[in-house]
């Protein structure tokens, strides 16, 4: 496996490659979660790239970034591990260089709403990122995970807005034994904390529950999350939402399929989970 630092040399090596490329971008921190994207595109590609760069510009002023648990050492060995060939690893400095106008890239319509009004400017730094990214790897495939399913479509929208050609492929959310999403935050949690975090999967649970019961009522699928949510002193709930697949709309009343989505704070971690409810 070969380190890559410099946007230039990335081209480079780049421009020998033949055969499919497939990217899995990451922020660093590497666990399960990542490495199954890995295993997914490790055999869908003549050459896989990994990218590790922790992206300053996605997080806010009172955001963690500073505590991110990021450990290059480690992220590479988890990279060679699963079969990748090479991994660029650039410095701030290399993304976003004096020299070099990088253009702020607009998220999209799909950016206004649940995290892109909790977390302003998160979405307009993933799509800067990504689309740089992208620029410099030329990937013929790349992974991204639906537990950020509003981050997933949002790449998806800028790799059709743009005329990119990538094919971007969904990664089902890898959970814990006891439902809890995969995230490199959930090291935050104390152990009080962890067991507090089951709330998120249990809350999907009952909506999922419900509506394939039969509700279809936004408002009432919407309340059963609140209601299981209210029932952990611990969580601090930023939304629980019925939303559209596609525009991450809030839906009055779902007619074929929506999506359960939940942003929460627990202790020093704030945790996001979905359920496609189909």
């Amino acid at each position: 496996m070969q380190v890559i630092r410099t946007a230039a040399e990335m081209r480079e090596v780049r421009r020998g490659m033949t055969g499919s490329v497939g990217l899995v971008a990451t922020l660093g921190g590497i666990h399960i979660g990542h490495t199954a994207h890995m295993n997914v595109l490790r055999p869908m590609s003549d050459v896989l790239v990994g990218s590790l760069f922790l992206n300053p510009t996605q997080f806010g002023d009172n955001e963690d970034l500073s505590k991110y648990p990021a450990n290059e050492d480690a992220d590479l060995a988890e990279f060679e591990k699963h079969g990748t060939d090479y991994v660029f690893a650039p410095s701030v400095g290399e993304m976003y260089p004096d020299d070099e106008d990088v253009p702020q890239i607009d998220p999209g319509p799909y950016a206004k709403l649940l995290d892109g009004v909790r977390r302003p400017g998160h979405f307009d730094g993933v799509a800067t990122v990504v689309n740089r990214l992208f620029s410099i790897i030329s990937p013929d495939k790349a992974t991204f995970g639906e537990k950020d399913a509003q981050q997933l479509r949002i790449i998806q929208y800028l790799n059709d807005s743009r005329g990119l050609g990538i094919d971007i492929i969904p990664i089902a959310t890898v959970r814990e034994d006891d439902g809890l999403a995969v995230s490199s935050r959930n090291t935050y949690l104390s152990p009080e904390e962890r067991e507090a975090a089951t709330i998120l999967f249990k809350a999907l649970t009952v909506a999922k529950l419900s509506f394939d019961s039969g509700e279809r009522s936004g408002e009432v699928l919407r309340f059963m999350l609140s209601s299981v949510l209210a029932g952990e002193s611990l969580a601090e709930v930023e939304y629980a939402s019925i939303a559209d697949v596609d525009t991450f709309e809030e839906l009055d009343y779902v007619e074929h399929s929506a999506r359960a989505l939940l942003a929460v704070k627990i202790g020093n971690a704030r945790l996001i989970d979905n359920l496609l409810l189909a």
